[in-house]
């Protein structure tokens, strides 16, 4: 397995019968709450476009999600969609997740599956907040980008056709393999934003832990959780820790923006709340970028093809 499972959160997903676990989008991080799933006695089934590339604990299906789906089986009691677009453009993550969704609903209905838990993986991106203001789930999902909009349309249709389902909206993951921000560090080509930046990131192991843990643990759990770690930091903070890790000098700080505050990049300036998760009983193995980081410096876990 990728990571060591988070035995907090997950010790009641051992309790009783081994329960059959869909996981459609089977990728990095699906795999790694597949692993977890399968090791706490499930039965997992995984869909993908390559199940050749699945470990042996998990019973892979060469699936495209937006094409016709293979009969759901009918003891599925867990569902998870932890899909990813394959471009950042509108039209793939209209196809990845609303079209593919909606599919994979139809697809329930189709076969008379009820499902004791239905959990979609969706992003941050749905808050348009930029003035580095605090949100949690409580606050309202205006995106600003069209990818967050797309992503915001399809959590609205999920619980239109199914009110109980589980949002999972994720910040920025990292993880093992996972390391766009330590190349950059480490090449001399990270620049410092200004005006500062908050970012907010969970790393890819506990990513996977929160997916097991709200489908199996959480007795009657909310229509949406945030999932990022316990310590939004500002990107120059982020980036100038990894130069001191990896011993090269601090990224140069950029020109100012001209507009002051408001920012436009890519995850906005927003401080991420995870409270509503932690009530739940979540424990983050990684409860900082400090600890994540360390550990994939350190070479720790696997990315998953």
């Amino acid at each position: 397995m990728g990571g060591c499972p988070n035995k907090d959160s997950e010790a009641k997903a051992t309790e009783g019968d081994g329960m059959t676990v869909l996981i459609a989008g089977c990728g990095d991080l699906g795999t790694e709450a597949g692993l977890r799933f399968a090791a706490a006695g499930h039965r997992v089934i995984g869909w993908r476009h390559s199940p050749e590339k699945l470990p042996a604990q998990l019973e892979g299906a060469a699936v495209d999600l937006t094409g016709p789906l293979p009969e759901i089986p009918a003891d599925t009691e867990i569902v998870v969609m932890a899909t990813a677009a394959a471009e950042r453009t509108e039209a793939a993550y209209r196809s990845a997740y609303v079209n593919a969704l909606a599919n994979l609903l139809d697809a329930i209905e189709r076969d008379g599956v009820r499902p004791r838990r239905v959990l979609f993986v969706s992003s941050t991106a749905v808050y348009g907040e930029n003035d580095g203001g605090e949100v949690d789930e409580t606050t309202p999902a205006r995106a600003t980008s069209a990818t967050g909009r797309i992503l915001r349309e399809a959590e609205e249709l999920l619980h239109a056709r199914l009110p109980s389902a589980i949002v999972l909206r994720l910040g920025g993951i990292y993880g093992p393999g996972r390391t766009r921000l330590i190349d950059q560090v480490r090449q001399g080509t990270a620049v410092i934003p200004d005006p500062p930046r908050l970012t907010n990131r969970i790393h890819r192991d506990d990513a996977a832990a929160a997916i097991v843990h709200l489908t199996t643990a959480v007795e009657a759990p909310e229509q949406i959780y945030l999932g990022v770690d316990s310590e939004p930091a500002e990107l120059g903070e982020v980036l100038r820790f990894l130069a001191a890790e990896l011993d090269v000098p601090e990224p140069p700080k950029a020109a100012p923006a001209p507009s002051g505050r408001a920012n436009t990049a890519r995850g906005g300036d927003k401080r991420c709340s995870n409270s509503r998760l932690l009530a739940t009983g979540f424990r983050f193995r990684f409860p900082s970028f400090r600890e994540g980081y360390r550990s994939v410096l350190a070479g720790e876990g696997v990315r998953h093809p």
